[in-house]
């Protein structure tokens, strides 16, 4: 008999894989469409729900509720025209792990994200004299190499493991990241010590294409100011004891005051290379800058980007308006 339904059994949870739930998050039943030979079940948003990106410039910690790996078992059953279990092939039973990225168009249908160095770029710039973090994907890691200093990776099963973070010290100039067999070369990371001796560089920090947290220092000019927002209403100011009015009274009333900060920062000479990393950030959800000593959510303003290449600009600058995620007057309810 011919597939006439599905039914989908979606689980997603933290912890080790052993730690599957009894109960299923989510059942789907779907019927085929007549002219179509397979039945889809699009899953991404609903594991999405489950991953819960927090960061307080605390890399990879789960203490302040930080979800940014799970496991998803789909357990699925197919029926044929009579309603009836298909006695082959029958369920289907497939377990994931899932992180906060996403594929490009030209990826294709479910592509598979990066399983070691979570970073699409092969470069990154730091202020001098300060340490740096890597993203990797432990699973597919088996040591990585700074300097003379040789790192083993160990993974013990939990979602709170799989994303783990490389710290780089201080004025390193590469980091080389190999495969779990310890002698194959996956990347390598050239480090860029910038000394900026005139402004303030500013870190910002997002969740990149790969699912772990990117890095990027703007390191020339910042400017800040804020826009205000207000209503007004008229009001009558006449005394009515009197028919007279004072007039240090004005006719116009303001209320709902309120301002929105924003930051116009460059990121001072880049090479190419970092376009990639550039283009993330423009689509991150999650965005934060380390600003006078607070990690705070911010939003890019600029909404679009002129890619720049070596042959048509030349020298790299990028100039980018971040606006802040949340209100100057503290009204939160």
């Amino acid at each position: 008999m011919a597939l006439n339904r599905a039914e989908l059994n979606l689980y997603i949870w933290s912890g080790t894989n052993s730690n599957k739930p009894t109960e299923a998050n989510f059942v789907i039943s779907k019927t085929k469409v007549a002219s179509h030979a397979d039945i889809n079940f699009e899953i991404g948003e609903l594991i999405n729900d489950y991953l819960n990106p927090v960061f307080n410039n605390d890399y990879g910690s789960t203490t302040n509720g930080n979800i940014d790996c799970v496991w998803v078992n789909a357990y699925t059953r197919l029926f044929d025209e009579e309603d009836v279990s298909y006695s082959y092939s029958n369920p289907v039973d497939r377990t994931f792990l899932a992180v906060n990225g996403y594929g490009d168009f030209e990826d294709g249908g479910t592509p598979e994200l990066s399983r070691n160095a979570l970073i699409t770029s092969s470069n990154i710039y730091l202020p001098e004299n300060t340490a740096g973090k890597i993203p990797i994907f432990a699973e597919g890691v088996g040591k990585f190499v700074i300097g003379s200093s040789t790192t083993q990776v160990t993974d013990n099963g939990n979602t709170n493991q799989k994303i783990q973070y490389i710290t780089v010290p201080a004025n390193s100039t590469s980091v080389a990241i190999y495969d779990t067999n310890d002698s194959t070369l996956l990347k390598t990371i050239t480090v860029h010590n910038i000394c900026e001796p005139k402004f303030t560089p500013y870190k910002v920090t997002f969740i990149g294409k790969q699912g772990g947290l990117i890095d990027l220092y703007f390191f020339k000019k910042t400017s800040e100011k804020f826009s205000v927002s207000d209503a007004t209403y008229k009001t009558n100011i006449i005394d009515n004891t009197t028919g007279s009015y004072n007039t240090y009274k004005g006719q116009k009333q303001r209320y709902n005051v309120n301002a929105v900060s924003s930051l116009s920062m460059n990121t001072g000479f880049i090479l190419e290379d970092m376009n990639s990393t550039i283009e993330e950030m423009f689509l991150s959800e999650n965005v934060w800058i380390r600003y006078e000593g607070k990690t705070l959510p911010i939003i890019p303003k600029s909404k679009s980007m002129q890619v720049k290449t070596n042959l048509n600009d030349k020298l790299l600058n990028y100039s980018v308006e971040f606006e802040f995620a949340f209100n100057k007057i503290n009204n939160v309810r």
